[in-house]
């Protein structure tokens, strides 16, 4: 993937970032990312010299003289006015870590107050505290939902997809997509899955098109993630604080980006997620995280995606059947039985359980459906149980 979308120098932060986290496979990355390890290796050296903008040309001199006080209240007004969203503490801890001497938030809210940036009545929020249940560590879980549907200048609709790490809340795909059907849920998942890598669990709601309105959870797109060994865990139906990360995301995002300006087109919605994303990622100070950005705590997965989707594997001598690729039925014991439509086309395995007359039907080490020979009951769907875990 050549460094053509977004900017070039959000391309080489991004790989720069990820390059130097710890135990970081520069070499994968430099393929991940499309470029040759001589070009990676280059961008590091410039990186670790303290070019940080990492730009064909500098932009600014590396030594600024000292600031006086107009210049501090200027800095923090140019930071509020490139980020209309951001709060006091955002806005010092933005400052800091970009080598300049800053007031303390208290103060920040009162620059921010005296020149009606903000109505005084507005008090920044407590300091966060308390523990949110998070994943040890990065692509154990991610977090996959649609943003809703927003309109366009042009007429048509934008429906924003999200994936965000749980661990480190990296955002790794955002997308402005014309629908939420599985095609192009896959296409950008299979992009996101070459650069970053493969998760160990998707956590969704039980819409389409990971879930089925009929109660049903097998589709077309879990069987596919399943094939990746990726696991997929819904959330409980009603309880949108089991997805409170990707809640809070699209609040920002809300916040942030849509509640900012209107677009014509999707392409315009997509250089704006684009920018986005990086800045998320790389340069707005997260809370949650003691006020440190995604990209300090995410590493890519060290399970790549593969060139081919593998497919299920089963025993020797295991009763095995192929579902046809027009009607989701199975033979066995001389009778059809129904299985759900996702397995279309797939290999399922039949398999006794622990009571006499019972089977399940099984898709490599997942059951998928039931079938009772001792009352002539039809074969019955088994969908993988919600999640009461709350992974916020």
């Amino acid at each position: 993937m050549p460094w053509n979308e977004v900017s070039v120098m959000d391309q080489r932060r991004e790989f720069v970032w990820l390059a130097m986290q710890e135990g970081a496979n520069r070499r994968e990355l430099c393929r991940r990312f499309g470029i040759s390890p001589d070009v990676g290796y280059k961008w590091l050296r410039r990186w670790q010299a303290g070019d940080h903008e990492l730009a064909d040309q500098p932009r600014r001199p590396k030594r600024m003289p000292r600031r006086s006080e107009a210049a501090v209240e200027a800095q923090v007004l140019a930071v509020r006015d490139k980020h209309p969203a951001w709060g006091a503490r955002k806005i010092a801890h933005c400052l800091k870590r970009a080598g300049q001497t800053v007031p303390v938030p208290s103060t920040v809210h009162q620059i921010l107050c005296r020149n009606e940036r903000i109505k005084p009545s507005e008090k920044a929020p407590p300091s966060p505290s308390g523990h949110r249940f998070e994943r040890e560590a990065p692509n154990q879980l991610w977090q996959m939902d649609f943003k809703g549907h927003m309109p366009l200048v042009n007429g048509t609709r934008c429906h924003p997809l999200t994936m965000v790490d749980d661990h480190s809340r990296y955002a790794l795909c955002l997308k402005a997509c014309a629908n939420e059907q599985r095609p192009a849920v896959q296409r950008h998942l299979t992009d996101t899955f070459r650069r970053y890598g493969l998760p160990e669990a998707f956590y969704i709601d039980n819409g389409s098109p990971w879930g089925d309105t009929s109660g049903v959870r097998w589709t077309a797109l879990k069987v596919w993630l399943l094939k990746l060994d990726i696991r997929v865990v819904h959330a409980r139906p009603r309880h949108p604080q089991g997805r409170g990360k990707n809640e809070r995301f699209h609040r920002s995002l809300n916040a942030e980006v849509f509640a900012l300006r209107t677009f014509r087109t999707l392409a315009e919605v997509q250089l704006a997620l684009d920018n986005w994303r990086m800045l998320y990622n790389l340069e707005r100070p997260h809370e949650s995280l003691g006020m440190g950005v995604p990209a300090d705590r995410y590493r890519p997965s060290a399970r790549a995606m593969p060139d081919r989707v593998p497919q299920a594997q089963y025993d020797a001598g295991e009763t095995v059947r192929t579902v046809s690729s027009t009607r989701s039925y199975i033979a066995f014991k001389g009778h059809m039985w129904k299985v759900p439509q996702a397995f279309r086309g797939e290999r399922l395995a039949v398999r006794p359980l622990d009571r006499d007359g019972h089977y399940g039907i099984f898709f490599a080490s997942w059951q998928v459906a039931s079938i009772d020979l001792t009352n002539g009951q039809p074969v019955s769907d088994v969908s993988e149980q919600v999640s009461a875990m709350s992974p916020d």
